[in-house]
């Protein structure tokens, strides 16, 4: 008995096609996989379930003349998961990353996403990714926004004028009615200008250079930060006013006061709980924190300053009324979010549906029968 196994292959104009710019459905896309997490019908690699993913770290040097050494965000990183509820399927986005690629008119970053049947292990579906997995980094604050935020909020202040804060632009214009300004801030005054020119021409919204970093902050009524791993930005805790609400999809440095004084949202404790014990692991938690975008609050835990972590709060609880989110106007609260697989896999599906349905895509045989199979 034979058994024909074929996936559908997506190119990057196939997800566009299926709705991967499609702000809105990412966000409901991103709180219905929140809700998942917070029940715990996921997950992920590592003996907790819990790991980000596991990377190939290059060395410094090599004697091999062909291995890859060390360089600017260069990595390659496997993210797998399972998510339940209505996807029900496994899947892993493959990650690759160097800041050379720039020069070769290749993104940073380079990621494809493969769906797999649960049971069997047979491929459902390969993809481009690099559009799915910007949408899926902009729905998780834009998820954010939608519960934390409050909904009279004007200005939003850019913190790193890249692709990841575009795609996040877009996805919160979405969930904040009133907004009327934004605020470009980026190390470099020409990334600063090009996103303000690049707000006004594609959202209609104006955009403001502002190269002092604390004018920035301190005019924000929501700050979205996606400032490069390289150069994290710092902030002042006097620079916030009441009522910001700061959405963290990169790394970003605060004096202790901000942290003591801020609300702190997780995407998912049970991942930062992951991130820590990998930092005990790891034999240098203080060098692994320096890495992460939590370590700063993981810092103060260990110290005892801030409450642990599983006695925080993630959003899919305040989704699912299980615990409160702002409870004010002036609450300052910052959303903490580090990037699950789960969002790659509950997105990607969504687009593999959609594409089904609406002929979109390539099919392509894996095998008419497996040839290990035939006797």
């Amino acid at each position: 008995m034979s058994h024909k196994t074929e996936f559908l292959y997506l190119s990057e104009q196939d997800t566009i096609k299926a709705g991967v710019l499609d702000g809105v459905k990412c966000i409901d896309n991103a709180e219905e996989v929140f809700t998942l997490l917070s029940k715990g019908d996921y997950l992920m690699g590592g003996s907790n379930h819990n790991s980000h993913g596991m990377g190939i770290v290059f060395p410094k040097e090599s004697p091999f003349p062909n291995m890859p050494v060390a360089g600017p965000d260069r990595r390659f990183v496997a993210m797998p998961a399972y998510l339940g509820g209505r996807f029900d399927v496994c899947g892993n986005k493959w990650y690759g990353s160097n800041a050379a690629n720039t020069q070769k008119s290749l993104p940073r970053s380079v990621l494809t996403v493969t769906l797999n049947n649960k049971d069997t292990g047979e491929p459902l579906a390969f993809m481009s990714a690099n559009l799915l997995s910007a949408a899926r980094t902009s729905a998780v604050p834009g998820v954010a926004a939608r519960h934390l935020a409050n909904k009279d909020s004007e200005v939003l202040t850019i913190l790193g004028c890249g692709q990841i804060n575009k795609a996040c632009l877009r996805t919160l214009k979405t969930q904040l009615p009133n907004l009327k300004q934004v605020m470009c801030y980026d190390i470099f005054e020409t990334a600063s200008a090009k996103f303000a020119a690049w707000a006004k021409k594609e959202l209609d919204l104006n955009g403001v250079v502002e190269m002092d970093l604390e004018k920035a902050v301190s005019q924000a009524d929501v700050i979205s930060v996606a400032a490069s791993r390289l150069k994290p930005l710092k902030i002042d805790n006097n620079w916030v006013k009441d009522g910001t609400t700061l959405l963290v999809s990169g790394p970003i440095l605060a004096d202790d006061d901000f942290w003591l004084n801020t609300k702190i949202v997780y995407d998912n404790t049970r991942l930062h709980e992951a991130y820590v014990q990998e930092a005990i692991e790891s034999g240098d938690k203080a060098a692994y924190y320096a890495g992460v975008i939590g370590g700063p609050i993981y810092t103060l835990i260990d110290a005892g300053k801030l409450p642990q972590l599983n006695d925080s709060t993630s959003i899919g609880e305040i989704i699912l009324k299980e615990k409160t989110g702002r409870t004010d106007k002036k609450e300052i609260i910052t959303f903490i979010a580090c990037g699950m697989a789960t969002f790659d896999v509950g997105l990607g599906y969504d687009l593999y549906q959609t594409a089904l349905k609406e002929g979109i895509g390539q099919k392509l045989v894996l095998w008419d029968e497996p040839y290990m199979m035939q006797e």
